[in-house]
């Protein structure tokens, strides 16, 4: 399955990701610029903080009870498409999503 990273400054990475793979766990094994996981996956911070393209919103499912929380935390300005990139676990149903970067994890 595949996910592609759009980092805020337009680079566009496609990644393979596993079933069950979080993307943050995707971003950081395949080196993709932007997606720090600092806790390594724990929602403990919010360096992971992406943006689900519109597209793909309903395929990701909400916020995960916790998750609200730590996007207050985040650097860059959270949005209706914010979601902790540890939280969202790859699916058939995602294959092919597209998340973008905001500008600054830290």
């Amino acid at each position: 399955m595949k996910a592609t990273f759009i980092a805020f400054d337009g680079t566009t990475t496609q990644v393979e990701v596993d079933e069950g793979e979080s993307l943050m766990q995707a971003a950081i094994t395949n080196d993709v610029n932007g997606i720090v996981g600092e806790c390594g996956g724990s929602m403990m911070c919010a360096t992971c903080h992406c943006y689900i393209d519109d597209a793909w919103l309903e395929a990701a499912g909400p916020r995960n009870d916790g998750e609200e929380d730590m996007l207050e935390s985040a650097t860059s300005e959270v949005r209706p498409q914010s979601r902790l990139s540890c939280q969202v676990k790859m699916s058939a149903e995602l294959d092919g999503i597209v998340v973008r970067l905001p500008e600054t994890q830290i």
